[in-house]
């Protein structure tokens, strides 16, 4: 997979965990991951780049494709994978 993948994230969170699966799954072998819960300036920044308060947020590339339920979404209508590809 070409694209970069970025997540949001915290230490208790069975969706970032469920998310973070569906892109193993995919073949992203290596996602960024940014704790929120281990510094308060990084979750003011997710919040100033997403409108969102809630992880995990998902960037692939430069895209912000939302949650975990968007992710599975995206999946689901055959566009994640291309997504993945840069394509």
């Amino acid at each position: 997979m070409n694209a970069k993948v970025l997540m949001y994230t915290s230490a208790v969170c069975p969706y970032c965990l469920r998310a973070e699966q569906l892109l193993n799954s995919r073949g992203v072998g290596d996602i960024e991951k940014v704790r929120v819960d281990l510094d308060p300036a990084r979750r003011e920044e997710m919040m100033q780049k997403t409108g969102r308060r809630t992880v995990p947020q998902i960037f692939i590339g430069d895209q912000h494709v939302g949650g975990c339920d968007d992710l599975y979404a995206l999946d689901r209508a055959g566009k994640l994978e291309p997504m993945l590809r840069g394509e």
